[in-house]
């Protein structure tokens, strides 16, 4: 990756995947996701020869479907079968399907894994290629579980059990989908205007990853001096693995789980430093 791919966690974030999510405000939270919040759910997931984890998931009542597990993906995504199966493509919907399948953007009545259960939750209908290839490699996969279902938990991955904990955050995400959608009809229509967004709290580090890495985590580039992360005990070289319990195995990980670290929250931080695990506590400020 070169230099403008790097992210840059001090007063502002260039525009990644994640931003889009970061433009979505928060809808109101609803009563019935009010016991949601009382306690962490536990659920199993499949590790694929592909390094993704997959989840069997109900889709309106329908499934169990396989569907990929991924923290770096924008939004939720079902293929058509899947759509046609659960009844979130109708049949007097109109338009019909565009190209890979792509009938746009949907909202599914339930979503169930595990003991979760969401409703009215956002999706992208589409035939994704890549989605694709992974089912036919891998056996059957019906879509992804993206930022509109991960973004409202904190979530602890353990790879041992092969399990994954929801602890709810109460945070609901708003239409990512179509905040999406706007970004790229923007774009077409010749607006190509930088988007930069400011995260609530400063953390005063920057990452990089090459797109030939495929180790867990990103690599810490720069830390500020006398920043939160550099008093935290951050360290240009770490690895960094995890913040708050999420993932960052991707610039856009990563710019999810700072987003949604309140300022002056202590949060924990790991790291991997010389080959050793290494535990932090960072507390973000207030941004100016």
């Amino acid at each position: 990756m070169n230099a403008a791919g790097k992210l840059i966690l001090v007063a502002g974030l260039i525009l990644s995947a994640a931003t889009v999510q970061a433009q979505t405000p928060p809808r109101e939270r609803k009563e019935p996701e009010k016991k949601l919040r009382e306690k962490p759910i536990t659920v199993p997931f499949e590790l694929l020869k592909s390094r993704h984890m997959a989840l069997q998931v109900k889709i309106n009542g329908k499934g169990p479907y396989r569907l990929i597990f991924d923290t770096g993906a924008p939004t939720n995504l079902i293929n058509t079968k899947l759509a046609k199966e659960a009844g979130v493509v109708k049949k007097e919907d109109k338009g019909g399907f565009g190209l890979f399948g792509m009938a746009g953007g949907k909202t599914i009545d339930t979503l169930e894994i595990g003991d979760v259960k969401l409703e009215k939750v956002q999706v992208m209908v589409m035939d994704h290629p890549t989605v694709t290839a992974i089912s036919n490699a891998l056996g059957p996969i019906d879509g992804i579980v993206g930022f509109p279902f991960f973004a409202r938990f904190k979530t602890t991955i353990d790879y041992q059990k092969k399990e994954l904990t929801f602890e709810p955050n109460g945070y609901e995400p708003g239409d990512a989908i179509q905040a999406l959608m706007d970004k790229m009809m923007s774009a077409q229509k010749g607006k190509q205007e930088p988007a930069i967004v400011a995260p609530a709290a400063l953390w005063g580090f920057g990452i990089d990853k090459d797109n030939s890495d495929e180790e867990p985590g990103v690599v810490v580039k720069d830390v500020l001096a006398g920043s939160p992360s550099a008093i935290g005990g951050l360290k240009a070289g770490d690895r960094l693995l995890t913040i708050d319990g999420r993932w960052t195995d991707t610039i856009g990980d990563t710019f999810t789980a700072v987003s949604l670290v309140r300022p002056g929250r202590a949060v924990t931080v790991i790291v991997k430093r010389n080959g050793k695990e290494v535990k932090l506590t960072v507390k973000p400020v207030k941004g100016a």
